[in-house]
């Protein structure tokens, strides 16, 4: 069945979170959200399978779960999937969703492994409480995919965010498969003469 447009602008309008319930659109239905996301992966991971073998692999690959949880909760930023040797990151604000993704990819270089990454913000639908749909969510997954290992790849307004400690770099226009061509893209990294502090114990 077809809803009407004042039906659909009602069933995914813009929440600020505190409305009144009857205000709220039908519980699972469709809602309009604004998130920073964020696409990484483990580069080479398939040839460091064939290089070192199974236990090795599944090793790694425990830690950069284990290094990726770690950094997103004390960040505030939420990782929503993981995507095998992936994972797929949410973030309500881009600045700290950018110095996450920048901490873990510092973080894995340690590994003997990299990380490559895209990040883009902007409108979504949010579906049945944890499935986001729209054209930022495409950019961000495509972005990750041409990224060079050990290197994040932004759209402009999320490079803006980004924090002192975090270097930025003009990046050629991509096409971007599904998507089409953006420009204004910059790569994204922490600056060489930031040191990491080791990784905070979890408190029991």
């Amino acid at each position: 069945m077809t809803m009407s447009g004042e039906d659909e602008a009602d069933r995914t309008r813009r929440g600020s979170g505190i409305e009144h319930p009857e205000e709220l659109p039908p519980a699972g239905g469709p809602i309009a959200v604004a998130r920073t996301f964020a696409f990484i992966d483990l580069s080479g991971f398939t040839a460091y399978i064939e290089e070192r073998g199974v236990a090795e692999a599944v090793q790694i690959l425990a830690l950069f779960r284990l290094r990726a949880s770690e950094v997103a909760a004390r960040r505030g930023v939420r990782v929503a999937k993981w995507l095998g040797d992936g994972a797929m990151l949410v973030g309500v604000q881009s600045g700290p969703t950018v110095a996450a993704v920048a901490e873990m990819m510092a973080r894995v270089n340690e590994l003997d492994l990299r990380i490559r990454a895209g990040v883009a913000a902007g409108g979504v639908i949010l579906f049945q409480g944890d499935d986001y749909i729209g054209r930022t969510v495409n950019i961000a997954a495509r972005l990750c995919d041409v990224a060079e290992p050990g290197n994040m790849l932004a759209t402009a307004d999320v490079a803006d965010t980004a924090p002192p400690w975090v270097s930025r770099q003009p990046a050629p226009p991509v096409l971007l498969r599904g998507v089409g061509e953006v420009t204004g893209v910059c790569s994204l990294a922490v600056a060489d003469d930031v040191t990491l502090p080791p990784v905070p114990l979890a408190r029991t």
